[in-house]
């Protein structure tokens, strides 16, 4: 089945937010961790193996009712002591009997076909194809300019006093305060991302694998967003 929509990004459980509309296959996933294969023309590459789906079709939503045409999306089935009442009997409502961990919602263009209960598969991708992956980075605490912007920091020479400081930050009169943007020590990490124009290497649909050319956003276990590249197209696709 061959689902088709752009996916709010959200992974955190909490409510669906709007996001972007667009008529583009869309998954839920995990990463599982980056290994090798070989290609078609007998080159090694490096993939990232991402556990897309089986997403289950959680609620439909259509422009007479609730003032948008979209899809919600459940994966991965958390445990019934740890899910609350309300998700539980918004599972049921889908004819699920577990709640998902992670809901996520798919805007779409034209009203849904598909139904609440449906399930999604790898099978709305296909080899070679480009894809967009988006999820959240490793966090690294908090850290410094040096190492957070790559600031070139202080003399390194003994006595100096000054090695990896920010050293200034605005001026005195003029403008009289700090710039907005201004490159601060602070937490490094943990934030969205979105890695476009991937290349899906291969497709094991039995075990809802998708082997993705280079590395994505996360750790492993992380969950993460596949969908179809919104830019780039295959070479030779028209």
């Amino acid at each position: 089945m061959v689902f088709t929509g752009n996916v709010n990004v959200g992974l955190k459980k909490r409510k669906p937010s709007t996001y972007r509309l667009a008529m583009i296959n869309t998954l839920i996933g995990k990463k599982i961790g980056m290994t090798q294969v070989y290609d078609a023309q007998n080159v090694l590459v490096p993939v990232t193996v991402v556990e897309a789906g089986p997403n289950s079709v959680v609620q439909v939503k259509t422009l007479e009712i609730d003032g948008y045409n979209a899809v919600q999306l459940g994966f991965s089935a958390q445990k019934a002591k740890n899910a609350s009442k309300a998700e539980l009997n918004h599972a049921k409502k889908a004819g699920l009997e577990v709640a998902p961990r992670v809901l996520s919602e798919v805007r779409l263009a034209d009203k849904p076909t598909q139904k609440a209960g449906d399930v999604i598969t790898v099978d709305a991708f296909k080899e070679g194809q480009l894809v967009d992956i988006t999820g959240i980075t490793k966090g690294k605490g908090f850290a410094g300019v040096v190492k957070r912007f790559r600031v070139a920091g202080g003399p390194a020479t003994h006595g100096s006093m000054f090695h990896r400081r920010i050293g200034s930050i605005g001026m005195r009169q003029t403008p009289g305060r700090v710039w907005k943007n201004q490159a601060m020590p602070g937490h490094m990490g943990q934030v969205k991302r979105t890695l476009q124009n991937l290349t899906v290497v291969k497709i094991v649909a039995e075990k809802n694998l998708i082997l993705v050319k280079g590395a994505i956003p996360g750790a492993n276990g992380d969950d993460v967003i596949v969908r179809t590249a919104i830019k780039g197209q295959p070479k030779g696709a028209k």
